[in-house]
C-alpha cells in the first residue's frame, strides 16, 4: 500500500468557548494559504468555504507525493507504479465508504463532483424510470445542480416538477412537502444543508415519506458531509452526492453513493475504457458498479487527495467538527443580527444548540448593494461571496436578486467573525445611502 503523508496526530478535540484553544485556532496552522495578507497590513480572513474549502498541508503533500513518486494510470498495468497508484485510488474509495458508512465499497462511484453525480443519476436511472405524468419533488432551496438536471429530465420524459416551499422562518415546510407526495411521485431530490439559507433539512423523515409512496430519494450533501457526521444508512437515502473541494479535498473530484441494487439496475451513461466487461464489434457488456460508471482514465490524483482529506477530517473527528461548526453558526448569526443596520437575514435563526443550521449566513443590507459590500469588505482582507449562490429561483422567491454570504469552516475562529463584522460595519458606514435589498443584476456573479 502507498504511504500517504500523515494527517494531524495531535489531539484536536479541544475546548472552544468553555476555555482553552478553539478547534479553529488549533488547526489553522494546517492550512498554508491562511498564513498570508490579502492586502498589505490586512491578514486574510477566509469566509467563503461554502463555495470551496481551503486545503490542509497533508492533502497538498499527498498530491505532490503522487505526482513525484508513483504517477501512473490505474487498473491498467502490472508494473510497480501502476500497482501503487491503483492501491491508493481504491484505498480512497474505502475511506469514503467508511466516512459515510456505506454498506459496500461498490456503492461509491467517483465523479468530477456532485454536479456530475446528479446528472449521472438523471440520465442513467431517470431516463429509464421517469415517464410522462410522473412527478419529481424538489425544494425551493435547491442549488442549480440539483434543479437543472431534473428540469432537463422532466422535459425529456414529460414529467412534472413540484417544489416544497418554506415556512415563515425560511426552514422547510414539511407539511407542504408531505402534501406533494403521492402515487405519481417517482423521485425526491433535496439538499441536506442549504448553501444559501444554512438550514439543515430532516432528510430521514423526508426519505421515509418518499419511500412510503414508492419514490426514490437523492440527497445533495455538499454542505453537510464536510461539517457534520453523515451516515447514509441512518439517513435511509437511495443516492447521496458530495464534492471533494468543499471538504478539504482537491477540485475535480466528488462521489455518488448509491444503494448497490440500484446501481446494478442502472445502465452506463458514458462509454469507454474500464467500464466494460467485454467488447465485440456489434455490442459490449459492462462491468459491475462502480467501474460501470467510471469510464476512461479517472481523476486519479484528485481521488487520492480526497482520501487524504477524509483522513484529515477523520483524525479530528466529525463529532468535534460538528459541535464547533454549530458554535460558529450561533456566533455568526448573533453578531450580524445585533448590528444596528437594517439587514435582512436569510434562513431560520439558530436554536440554542445551533444544530439546526450550518455556519453560514446570507443577508442583504438596505443601505448598500451586496456586490458593493462584498468589494469593500474584501478591502479589509475578508473574503465573502456576493451573488445568488447558484440559487436564483430561491432568491427570486425571496424578492432578492442576490445576497452577501459569509461561511465558516473548521479553520475559522470567533476572531474571524469579529473581523468580518468590523469590516461590514465600516463598509456600511462608507457606502451609506439607500438601496433596494439585493437589487441589481447579479448575472455576472455566478
Amino acid at each position: 500500500m502507498v504511504a500517504s503523508p500523515s494527517p494531524p496526530t495531535s489531539d484536536l478535540k479541544l475546548e472552544n468557548s468553555s476555555g482553552g484553544l478553539s478547534l479553529g485556532e488549533k488547526v489553522r496552522g494546517d492550512f498554508p494559504i491562511l498564513n498570508q495578507e490579502a492586502y498589505p497590513g490586512k491578514p486574510l480572513v477566509y469566509l467563503d468555504s461554502a463555495a470551496t474549502s481551503q486545503k490542509p498541508a497533508s492533502v497538498i503533500a499527498t498530491l505532490d507525493q503522487y505526482y513525484t513518486e508513483y504517477n501512473s494510470n490505474v487498473h491498467r498495468g502490472a508494473h510497480s507504479l501502476s500497482i501503487r497508484s491503483t492501491e491508493a485510488y481504491e484505498a480512497a474509495r474505502d475511506k469514503v465508504r467508511t466516512f459515510i458508512n456505506a454498506e459496500d465499497r461498490k456503492e461509491i462511484v467517483f465523479t468530477r463532483g456532485a454536479t456530475e453525480a446528479i446528472n449521472l443519476v438523471a440520465y442513467s436511472w431517470g431516463d429509464a424510470n421517469i415517464n410522462a405524468g410522473d412527478e419529481i419533488v424538489l425544494t425551493v432551496m435547491e442549488h442549480h445542480s440539483n434543479m437543472v438536471p431534473w428540469q432537463l429530465l422532466a422535459a425529456r420524459r414529460g414529467a412534472t416538477l413540484k417544489f416544497a416551499r418554506l415556512n415563515a422562518d425560511m426552514s422547510l415546510d414539511m407539511d407542504h412537502y408531505l402534501s406533494l407526495l403521492g402515487p405519481r411521485t417517482k423521485l425526491v431530490a433535496c439538499v441536506h444543508a442549504s448553501n444559501a439559507l444554512g438550514c439543515i433539512n430532516p432528510v430521514r423523515a423526508m426519505a421515509d415519506a418518499a419511500h412510503a409512496v414508492g419514490a426514490r430519494i437523492l440527497v445533495d450533501a455538499c454542505q453537510s458531509v464536510p461539517t457534520m457526521r453523515v451516515d447514509v444508512q441512518q439517513l435511509g437515502v437511495d443516492w447521496l452526492v458530495a464534492s471533494g473541494h468543499k471538504m478539504c479535498g482537491p477540485t475535480g473530484i466528488g462521489f455518488l453513493y448509491g444503494r448497490l441494487e440500484l446501481l446494478r439496475s442502472m445502465a452506463p451513461w458514458q462509454g469507454g475504457g474500464e467500464m466494460i466487461d467485454e467488447v465485440f464489434f456489434d455490442h459490449s457488456t459492462f462491468a459491475e458498479p462502480p467501474s460501470r460508471f467510471e469510464a476512461g482514465t479517472p481523476a486519479i490524483a484528485q481521488a487520492i487527495g480526497l482520501g487524504a482529506a477524509v483522513d484529515y477530517l477523520s483524525a479530528i473527528g466529525m463529532d468535534a467538527i460538528e459541535a464547533y461548526e454549530h458554535e460558529l453558526a450561533v456566533y455568526l448569526w448573533d453578531r450580524v443580527a445585533a448590528l444596528p443596520a437594517e439587514l435582512t437575514l436569510y434562513g431560520p435563526p439558530p436554536n440554542a444548540a445551533g444544530d439546526n443550521r450550518n455556519p453560514l449566513l446570507a443577508f442583504n443590507a438596505r443601505a448598500a448593494h451586496a456586490h458593493d459590500l462584498s468589494f469593500f469588505i474584501d478591502q479589509e482582507g475578508v473574503a465573502v461571496r456576493a451573488g445568488h449562490h447558484c440559487t436564483q429561483a430561491l432568491h427570486r422567491s425571496l424578492g432578492a436578486a442576490g445576497s452577501i454570504r459569509a461561511s465558516c469552516y473548521l479553520y475559522n475562529t470567533r476572531a474571524d467573525v469579529d473581523a468580518f463584522v468590523v469590516a461590514l460595519e465600516a463598509s456600511l458606514a462608507f457606502l451609506g445611502g439607500e438601496g433596494g435589498a439585493g437589487g441589481g443584476d447579479f448575472g455576472l456573479l455566478l
